[in-house]
């Protein structure tokens, strides 16, 4: 296994190669984009993968009709939201393989070529491989496409995830931590250790795949901007092996973007498992300012606004307790481990709808939060704990859904959270992307068929953001 150890934030990242002339790199990805003729489909394993994007659909489903709309978008890309990272791992399968084939059949139909790209976390959790393996056999099997490869990206910046060296680091202040040796690593559900992209790999295939058989891009080639020697170990792909893409600045995805189409060009077929970053650069999304209140509220109601926190990283934590200093909020809380006593849950649920309505109708704006306390059935109990916190997830949802009085915004913590309320609890089917309230916190703008339309949405992911970024947009939007 190798050795990796936490770096000083900004003597590693002054450490590596200069970075390439941006007008050059801009110059040569923009000519790719023109001529670069195949839909995204970003199929998001929880809302927050939206968080570099602008002026992009969400669905929220994945019906014919969904994906018939999307492709008929004159955008290239549109999302496809599966909230598979809250699924067992059956329910995943089921789904991509109903996504592949709605897909596949959907383009045939309209003839039109296409990319998939697998959005996980940048943390590395979720159902990985298992997601992008569904995608690639059931496509394979309907058609005479074959994937050549895989390309792995979590490189996120506004989240402080770099990929240097192979390794995956994830930023905390002025340490850059080895992904395996970061909380997000001991996830119950979602667990690794390696933090060597290609180990990962093998460790999450087990052994299907070895890390010394995977291709790496190596910062030295993009920065060096030796993209003939990019697209030459693209060109060499086959077996569905990997590529581990090395950044830590959106300059590193554009150059590997600019090899990755010109190798599709050349009739190579890709699978991409990434985090947000890719999505931006290769849907050709221009960079906008973070949104204002003015672009945002739009009711003037005279009605608080409504705050759900579900997410229980270390990171959700600490911005509730900054939270908890703003006098303008009233916190409720949510005892969902009453969940094992049904009568008294549904009793709880009732409390909290009732109360937040009272509030929020005096103009006040509501938190309502988890108890922070994790519900721990003990080992051996993964899959037993994941559906227990899928009930969890459906009585916060059932909160929003049951709720009379119309927020003057909502902001939920947390991506399966987030993911339930807006698909359940505010019942969107497409949603429009609006920008980015704050660097990797996204907002919808609800479509005319939610409970509430127009409004917006603040997608606020469990694990970004610093300790007072929560206060500084509940503050913005409550003004």
């Amino acid at each position: 296994m190798t050795n990796s150890k936490k770096l000083n934030t900004t003597e590693t990242l002054n450490s590596l190669p200069t970075v390439p002339d941006e007008q050059t790199v801009n110059t040569l990805l923009n000519r790719e984009l023109k001529s670069f003729n195949k839909k995204i489909i970003v199929l998001d394993d929880d809302p927050t993968g939206v968080q570099t994007v602008h002026g992009i659909s969400v669905y929220t489903d994945w019906t014919f009709e969904s994906i018939e709309a999307g492709f008929a978008e004159e955008s290239k890309m549109f999302f496809i939201l599966t909230n598979s990272r809250g699924f067992t791992a059956d329910e995943t399968k089921r789904a991509h393989e109903e996504i592949a084939t709605a897909i596949r059949q959907t383009a045939e139909n309209l003839q039109k070529d296409f990319i998939i790209i697998s959005r996980g976390d940048s943390t590395l959790r979720g159902h990985y491989p298992l997601e992008t393996e569904v995608l690639k056999n059931t496509v394979e099997a309907q058609s005479d496409r074959v994937f050549d490869g895989e390309v792995i990206m979590p490189f996120f910046k506004e989240g402080g995830r770099f990929t240097i060296q192979n390794v995956h680091y994830v930023q905390d202040e002025d340490q850059l931590i080895p992904a395996g040796e970061t909380e997000f690593a001991k996830d119950r559900t979602f667990g690794y250790t390696s933090s060597h992209l290609g180990e990962w790999v093998e460790e999450k295939s087990a052994g299907a795949f070895k890390s010394t058989d995977a291709v790496y891009l190596s910062l030295e080639d993009i920065r060096g901007l030796k993209i003939d020697r990019l697209v030459n170990q693209l060109m060499a792909l086959k077996d569905f092996n990997k590529v581990v893409v090395n950044a830590t600045e959106y300059l590193d995805v554009k150059v590997v973007a600019i090899a990755l189409i010109r190798a599709m060009k050349e009739g190579k077929n890709f699978m991409f498992r990434s985090a947000a970053a890719l999505t931006k650069i290769i849907g050709g999304i221009e960079d906008r300012t973070l949104l204002t209140r003015e672009e945002l509220i739009k009711d003037h109601s005279g009605n608080g606004g409504l705050i759900m926190i579900g997410s229980h990283v270390k990171k959700t934590t600490e911005q509730f307790e900054v939270l908890q200093t703003c006098d303008f909020i009233e916190f409720i809380e949510f005892d969902v481990h009453l969940v094992l006593h049904p009568e008294k849950f549904e009793e709880e649920i009732q409390r909290v709808i009732q109360t937040s309505e009272q509030l929020i109708r005096k103009g006040k704006t509501v938190a309502v939060y988890t108890k922070r306390e994790r519900l721990d059935l003990g080992e051996n109990q993964k899959e037993g704990e994941l559906k227990l916190s899928i009930k969890i997830s459906d009585a916060v949802t059932s909160i929003v859904k049951k709720i009379k009085v119309r927020p003057s915004f909502i902001i939920a913590k947390g991506g399966i959270t987030s993911s339930d309320i807006g698909t359940n609890g505010l019942s969107v089917k497409r949603a429009t992307v609006a920008g980015q309230i704050k660097p990797g916190i996204p907002v919808w703008l609800t479509g005319s068929e939610s409970k509430f339309p127009g409004l917006a949405y603040v997608i606020f992911p469990g694990n970004v953001g610093s300790k007072t970024t929560l206060k500084e947009v509940a503050e913005l939007l409550h003004q």
